[in-house]
């Protein structure tokens, strides 16, 4: 809870054949060493804002009303003392400790109003942030995934967005609140005495320029943490899923030196930052009580000599006392503040993150889709050509295999065909049409890739199967099983359909996550199915069973199959070869050898 004002060049090739950290071509760049964030960052959250303006601008009356009640407490000590105590008048006294207890209550009861209310709001615009970065995220090609570090985006996604939520449901309303009530103590200083009001802000320029000074430094500071923090979590995703080489390699101290190097770099990143945000709190806030030590001197000769009344003196100091109060509570908040505006800023980099391919807005809706046309289709990576005007055309319902050494392209045009990637030059089409005219979300519902690195989810077989589709019933999930092979496997397992594939699907082999992804496809019954060394991890008995019921499971489907081995290229009805980015297409080949 928030603490009421008073108290203290474009890339053809895929991600995978990136190293990790390499840079991303085109508008796929990852954001590195960006400047540090200002105060702009803020104000990039208003298309958050606006939906819910007026209820924030109830929240701001309500901690208005909760602002004037708590300063009319030090008027009414002056009443107490000046109508009621020097006059000995009981009757005042009475009705005078009333009021006070109604007005602390009444500003209780209103206060805790105001912070639920501003809670429930800024969870409200933080699941508004988190699900517009999760959709920009899917507009991304592959390949950002391959240059971007996987901490780095871990650390963006949870810690950074995780600080502004702590930030929005406690700081930003202290800051409004204390400001008002700042605001609210200066009008009635200097409606009390505007003399000794000049003399209790004597060192507030020099308090300032300390305070402004600091929070540059703490701000440049908070960003730094932050990388070396990122560096540290990087290193610990690499390590853990490097886990097996690490332990083959006898390089576990090897691991743990560097553990030390980047934790050591973070340590004291994070002590850098902690004195310079003791420093931003403290040297101004020292300054700001010494001024005290003047009001009362000051406020002391005005009673002796000059008529001032006592009460109109503590009204004053309690105001005084209660003006410094929000000003350091401000200048503590602004560690927070500064690493909410860091956080701001790493996260709209994402946002900033342009996305290779992008829908048109007069994009046409795609109900099936059938043959499928090259047109004079080129594909770079910086100077190097990687596919050089591939023209070619698949009839709607074939089986076709892509032949070819690794590296040559095929994967990538896997990648276009599911647009993933656009082309450099020529054109796609699916029924005459480019690929550009249709919608997405249609094109990847009619045409879907089995990737060569399955990724199964923490979660059942049944569940990886059925993935994303509410519906389906357990009959469509089996049949699927048993199209790719896995229903012998699964009926030897105690759970059966409810086993959990583990993290990653790192419970299953390598085959066996093939073969629940390849039913994962199947499950959705494409018009076009991609399928990328769908048998590597396959024996030979096992390969030839999923070949064989390919066909019988999508019987009007068109299949393209990316392959080394001989068992899915022998039943293709024509066969592309890639050699050195070209492309020859031939009708049913005789045998051929891997």
């Amino acid at each position: 809870m928030h603490r009421p004002a008073g108290q203290a060049p474009r890339t053809a090739l895929p991600a995978r054949r990136f190293p990790a950290g390499a840079p991303a071509g085109g508008g796929m760049s990852a954001p590195t060493a960006p400047p540090i964030a200002n105060w702009g960052a803020y104000k990039r959250l208003t298309p958050f804002l606006r939906p819910y303006r007026g209820a924030l601008l109830a929240v701001l009356a309500i901690s208005f009303v909760s602002t004037m009640l708590g300063l009319a407490q030090p008027y009414l000590s002056k009443l107490m003392i000046d109508q009621a105590l020097l006059k000995r008048d009981m009757s005042a006294l009475v009705d005078i400790a009333a009021i006070m207890i109604a007005v602390t209550i009444a500003g209780f009861a209103v206060n805790i109003l105001a912070s639920y209310r501003y809670v429930a709001l800024s969870a409200a615009m933080l699941y508004d942030i988190r699900a517009a970065l999760l959709r920009h995220l899917q507009t991304l090609s592959p390949r950002f995934y391959g240059s971007f570090r996987l901490g780095d985006l871990v650390s963006r996604m949870n810690s950074d967005v995780s600080d502004v939520q702590r930030i929005a449901s406690d700081t930003l309303l202290s800051v409004v609140s204390n400001l008002l009530f700042f605001v609210g103590c200066v009008a009635m200083m200097l409606w009390l005495d505007w003399r000794l009001f000049l003399v209790s802000v004597v060192l507030v320029p020099a308090s300032l320029a300390t305070f402004s000074y600091y929070q540059r430094r703490l701000t440049a500071l908070t960003r730094d943490m932050r990388e070396r923090g990122a560096d540290l979590g990087s290193l610990l995703v690499d390590t853990v899923m490097g886990m097996r080489v690490v332990a083959s390699l006898r390089a576990g101290e090897h691991e743990v030196g560097r553990f030390k190097t980047k934790n050591d770099a973070f340590v004291a990143s994070m002590l850098r930052m902690q004195v310079a945000s003791f420093m931003t709190g403290a040297l101004p806030g020292t300054l700001m009580t010494a001024a005290t030590s003047a009001v009362i001197l000051y406020g002391g000769w005005r009673i002796i000599h000059d008529g001032m009344s006592i009460g109109t003196l503590v009204a004053f100091m309690t105001y005084h006392m209660r003006l410094l109060s929000p000003i350091q509570t401000l200048m503590g908040l602004t560690s927070g503040l500064a690493s909410a505006r860091v956080s701001l800023g790493r996260i709209f980099e994402l946002f900033d993150t342009k996305p290779d391919v992008i829908e048109r807005s007069d994009a046409l809706p795609m109900a099936r889709a059938g043959e499928m046309r090259f047109q004079q289709v080129a594909m770079r990576y910086d100077r190097d050509a990687v596919l050089r005007d591939i023209d070619l055309t698949i009839p709607a319902g074939s089986l076709c295999a892509i032949l070819g050494p690794s590296g040559v392209g095929k994967s990538t045009m896997a990648d276009l065909i599911v647009r993933y990637l656009d082309p450099d030059s020529g054109r796609i089409t699916v029924d005459g049409r480019d690929l550009r005219d249709y919608r997405l979300d249609d094109l990847r519902r009619e045409i879907i890739l089995v990737d060569q690195a399955p990724y199964l989810f923490n979660d059942t077989i049944a569940a990886n199967i059925g993935f994303a589709m509410a519906d389906v019933s357990p009959d469509a999930i089996a049949a699927a099983a048993h199209a790719a092979g896995l229903d012998g496997f699964i009926d030897r397992l105690p759970e059966g359909y409810a086993t959990r594939a583990g993290e990653r699907g790192m419970a299953l082999s390598a085959g066996e996550r093939q073969r629940v992804v390849l039913a994962r496809a199947l499950l959705r019954q494409p018009s076009i199915l991609i399928l990328d060394e769908p048998t590597s991890a396959l024996d030979g008995d096992t390969e030839q069973l999923v070949a064989g019921r390919l066909r019988d499971a999508l019987p009007h489907a068109t299949i393209i199959v990316i392959t080394h081995k001989p068992a899915l290229a022998r039943m293709a009805d024509s066969i592309i070869t890639l050699e050195q980015g070209r492309a020859q297409m031939t009708s049913r080949a005789e045998p051929v050898d891997a």
